[in-house]
């Protein structure tokens, strides 16, 4: 069974169509991307799908007792709060001290867990959510433009963990970006949505596509080659790369 499906959802903000007639399902183990051009929908697609937005038409399904682990944009705290890593991490709904330290590990920070949140580095703190959301141990991780403000090596490393995690745990991974180069290249099916599906499919099929080439223009595709790792799994899509960040994005809560 799929984890989730939607079928012809469409949702509509003072009679204007922000989605219109959008289907999408994921499978477990997959990676799948959402690239689309600022009010394309992404951010709406994120909240009906987590379920702080209902739709005005369509249909949604979740495999049943489904957990969706958030990894958002930021997160909104006062920089001079002394706080721990560890401390962080132990705040939502009292997890175990195994929950922690597993999910640290999954996330590659243990070694930082007694250290200062306001003396992360960028990269740091991005694992750092990666981690609050992998306590629940979810079946679907869905990341809204969680590289925003890294440099190149960092985007690069942080999209290694998601894969890591990928393999350790077998969650599926929806990741929603403003622009192509980020993570479409990362993924085994990128989605480009421009309110509907304008297209979809492996990273290099969308990335010529017409459709797609008509909201971000011709000269992406070079870009993919910057970087490239492989990935052993039961999917098609075998190689991939990936470039710097982008914007916008929902501020939803898990």
């Amino acid at each position: 069974m799929s984890l989730f499906a939607l079928s012809d959802v469409s949702v509509r903000y003072g009679g204007e169509a922000v989605l219109d007639s959008v289907s999408l399902s994921m499978d477990a183990g997959e990676i799948v991307t959402i690239v689309g051009p600022n009010g394309s929908g992404k951010s709406t697609l994120l909240r009906v799908l987590i379920g702080s937005v209902a739709p005005n038409a369509g249909r949604i399904t979740r495999q049943p007792g489904l957990r969706v682990g958030y990894v958002p944009q930021r997160l909104h705290m006062d920089p001079t709060l002394p706080m721990t890593v560890t401390r962080l991490l132990s705040l939502r709904r009292r997890p175990s001290k195994e929950a922690v330290q597993a999910a640290m590990a999954q996330a590659g920070v243990t070694e930082i867990a007694d250290r200062q949140l306001s003396v992360l580095s960028g990269g740091q703190f991005q694992r750092v959510l990666l981690a609050r959301a992998l306590i629940s141990k979810p079946h679907l991780l869905v990341l809204d433009e969680a590289t925003q403000g890294l440099d190149q090596p960092g985007i690069a490393a942080f999209y290694q963990q998601i894969e890591t995690v990928r393999q350790e745990t077998g969650c599926g991974v929806l990741m929603v970006s403003h622009d192509l180069h980020v993570v479409m290249s990362a993924s085994d099916r990128v989605i480009c949505l421009n309110r509907h599906i304008c297209c979809q499919g492996g990273p290099q099929q969308v990335a010529s596509a017409p459709e797609y080439r008509a909201l971000f223009g011709s000269g992406t595709k070079g870009t993919m080659a910057l970087y490239t790792h492989h990935h052993d799994h039961h999917h098609d899509h075998h190689h991939h790369h990936e470039h710097p960040h982008s914007h916008d994005g929902p501020e939803a809560a898990e």
